[in-house]
């Protein structure tokens, strides 16, 4: 494991009255193992090693807007927490890179975790939600205790995993024993100018946040794409996805933000983009 300093893990723009902050939780080595031949994935992931895998990026959102400050995605656990140490038999696969985590970004930046009002998790993944708590003697204590943590219907209600011993969920069901948590099944604007949409496909509950402020818009699009050619190439997905939801998730999500600011949960660090519509379809530029 590697890790970096908090200076390079924190970077802020202003979109409108918004104040948005993207923050590095890390990277991870990844193989899309997309379903086309070898020779056109590789023509549009160049830096792809003899596996296949590609570093993508882990990133945290922090917007604050009015009275709201809101925590989307809040990641992984601490670098040096149990769960951290954990991840070798849980990620086999994976390889993670962690910078110094959200716990340091928020001293950095002189926020208290107690001042966060809402807590966003596009999807029920778990490289997403996991910093919801933090670890204390073994028991679990909410980081964010003062905020309302969101989550689509469908990732919480019937998931397999809940119950589960040892299952990452269990984070989650901290959070709903103490009556934090909040279920989302439709379009649902949780403060002045931040909205929920569900966006299905990469989970059944999987959401996005838009945020808009002085006709100014932002989106922070989760797993709606993993990596910037799924723009470009709408129907290349990993597997394991709902793939003719995802696909017109997809179609909905980038006509509604052509020209937006976006942000990605997994570009590489700082992550702001835009999708661009052609004349065939959309593009990723950088922003």
């Amino acid at each position: 494991m590697t890790t970096r300093g908090n200076a390079e893990i924190i970077e802020t723009r202003q979109v409108g009255d918004a104040t948005i902050t993207v923050i590095a939780d890390g990277e991870m080595l990844w193989e899309p193992r997309f379903p086309v031949p070898e020779a056109e994935w590789r023509a549009a992931l160049p830096d792809a090693d003899e596996r296949g895998r590609i570093w993508i990026g882990l990133n945290v959102v922090l917007v604050r807007l009015g009275d709201a400050l809101v925590v989307i995605d809040p990641g992984c656990d601490d670098p040096d927490s149990a769960w951290q140490q954990s991840l070798a038999a849980a990620w086999p696969n994976e390889v993670f890179a962690r910078s110094p985590g959200l716990g340091a970004a928020l001293r950095e930046l002189g926020i208290d975790p107690a001042a966060v009002t809402h807590v966003v998790i596009t999807h029920a993944h778990g490289d997403h939600f996991p910093g919801v708590v933090t670890e204390h003697d073994a028991e679990f204590q909410p980081r964010f205790p003062g905020a309302r943590h969101f989550i689509g219907r469908s990732d919480w209600t019937g998931n397999p995993r809940r119950g589960q011993p040892g299952s990452d969920l269990e984070r989650l069901e901290v959070i709903d024993r103490l009556g934090l948590l909040d279920e989302v099944e439709a379009e649902r604007e949780i403060a002045p100018g931040i909205t929920i949409i569900p966006a299905p496909g990469e989970t059944p509950g999987h959401c996005l946040v838009r945020i808009v402020s002085r006709g100014e818009t932002c989106y922070v699009m989760g797993d709606v794409i993993h990596h910037r050619c799924e723009v470009a190439h709408r129907d290349w997905m990993p597997p394991g996805r709902d793939e003719p939801t995802l696909a017109r998730t997809r179609e909905r999500v980038f006509a509604a933000a052509d020209g937006a600011l976006v942000i990605h949960a997994h570009d590489p660090f700082p992550a702001w983009s835009r999708i661009v519509a052609t004349r065939d379809g959309y593009q990723w530029e950088p922003a």
